[in-house]
């Protein structure tokens, strides 16, 4: 297809590597709402192959469209990679972001039916949306470009792009769980809606088990024939190829700000401001899926067991705030502050506080400070596709005196990360006794989990990651 004669987009100067189109809901560019934030997350994961190849990054700007600017295209090119943004209506904010995908997609997919709500005009808006994304970035595509679009938000993308013509090798990632068929069934036209998943060339998920879990509901509801060995499903005379691909950390990044004056600065402020005790940190998005209520009353259920903790251990729980238009997010966070309010009334000295909660975001380097800082790191999701967070924890830790990982069972990172000291995050009492562990392990002991987690870490990177589904989605 030919591109708009006002359209300059660069392509990839590597002959024998094809242009990578990206197509997600957030594109990092700058105060975009719903954009990939400082804690990484898919701006971070993409954003190297992108560079590699000149890549274009298509999606939402995060702004609401003014008036008579529906159909306009930004476009601009930093460090290598283009950005193509669009603006969506309020009318589109509310239906297919606030609603369908974040009210009813996001919730199920975490297991959280109690959350999930189905409303048939949210239904309708995220279609639309879908529809106008392959309107806008079709003409943009060459034929002979890779596309890989991601996440929950444009699950149709990939049918709504054939349906315009397009031949080209198309992927899609999914970058959270993919549920049981026992809860995906709740999913009103959920037949339809993986139906336009199998137009895909190639389905990524973060682990072994998600994918289990797609396969088990293509063969057994949609009578798709299943090829559990290689991840072939075919259906209707087309054929998708569905593989775990777990993600990574751009590692020699990530490492190299442990170099620099803003993470140096960012540890010894945190170290300076414990007043010797062990500082122990969780970084996470504010949403119910990360389990910061629970884990606050498992660090209560310790200092409930363990009084002197209080001058043994400082918790410091940042969460910047995300969607905060959608009401269930807005309770998380009276939740929260009303929890750690109680422990910090009941615990607290004129001159010692337990828990100390951020509500907002920092920079990567200052986060590795902080990590660096921390001897334990608390990530414990009740439910999560991977989880970056604990993978940089590792990663910033001192090699000659790391921190422990206190990581829940129910991360897709638990499956790369065994040595980490794994709980259950919805009891109080394992968490307590996790951290009372990692506050009592020795020296050796956390040398040698460091150790094994380091090299998962390093090696399974981001890189690795793009490399693996890139060559299967272009090799076919």
């Amino acid at each position: 297809m030919c591109r708009p004669s006002e359209q300059t987009l660069e392509r990839s100067p590597l002959t024998s590597d094809p242009r990578l189109v990206v197509i997600s809901n957030r594109v990092a560019v700058p105060k975009a709402r719903g954009a990939a934030g400082a804690q990484g997350g898919l701006a971070g994961a993409l954003h190297a192959a992108l560079k590699s190849r000149k890549g274009l990054w298509f999606g939402w700007s995060g702004q609401e469209s003014e008036s008579g600017r529906t159909g306009h295209i930004d476009t601009q090119t930093n460090d290598g990679v283009t950005t193509a943004t669009i603006d969506l209506s309020q009318r589109d904010i509310d239906e297919y972001y606030n609603g369908y995908a974040n009210s009813t997609l996001w919730p199920l997919f975490h297991y959280r039916l109690d959350l999930a709500e189905y409303e048939r005009e949210t239904g309708k808006g995220y279609e639309r949306v879908n529809e106008r994304f392959a309107d806008q970035s079709a003409p943009l595509i060459e034929p002979d470009d890779v596309v890989w679009v991601h996440d929950y938000h444009l699950i149709p993308l990939g049918e709504r792009l054939r349906s315009r013509g397009l031949k080209n090798r198309i992927g899609f990632f999914l970058h959270i769980p993919w549920p049981p068929t026992r809860l995906f069934v709740s999913l009103p036209y959920h037949e339809r809606l993986v139906r336009t998943l199998l137009y895909y060339d190639v389905v990524g998920f973060q682990t072994e088990e998600w994918l289990a879990s797609f396969l088990h509901y293509c063969e057994n509801e949609l009578g798709a024939q299943v090829d559990k060995a290689s991840g072939a499903v075919s259906f209707e005379g087309r054929t998708t190829i569905a593989r775990a691909y777990p993600i990574g950390i751009d590692w020699d990044h990530f490492s190299n700000l442990g170099d620099t004056g803003e993470a140096r600065q960012a540890e010894q402020r945190l170290l300076s401001s414990t007043r010797r005790r062990t500082a122990m940190i969780g970084v996470d998005r504010l949403d119910y899926s990360k389990g910061i209520p629970e884990r606050i009353d498992g660090i209560g259920r310790f200092f409930d067991s363990n009084p002197e903790g209080i001058n043994d251990l400082v918790f410091i729980q940042i969460a910047p705030p995300s969607r905060e238009d959608v009401d269930s997010y807005q309770a998380i966070r009276a939740e929260l502050e009303q929890k750690c309010g109680q422990i910090n009334g009941a615990r607290s000295e004129v001159d010692l506080v337990p828990i100390r909660y951020v509500n907002r975001g920092y920079s990567h380097a200052e986060l590795f400070g902080f990590f660096r800082a921390a001897k334990i790191g608390l990530v414990t999701p009740l439910r999560d596709g991977m989880n970056l967070v604990a993978k940089e924890y590792v990663a910033a830790q001192d090699p000659e005196d790391p921190g422990v990982l206190i990581l829940s069972r129910f991360a897709g990172a638990a499956a790369q990360m065994p040595d980490a000291v794994l709980v259950n995050p919805h009891s109080p009492d394992d968490i307590a006794h996790a951290i009372r562990t990692a506050l009592d392990m020795p020296l050796d002991e956390r040398k040698a989990r460091y150790e094994k987690m380091i090299g998962t870490v390093r090696d399974d990177n981001v890189q690795d990651w793009t490399a693996s589904f890139l060559r299967d989605l272009v090799e076919g």
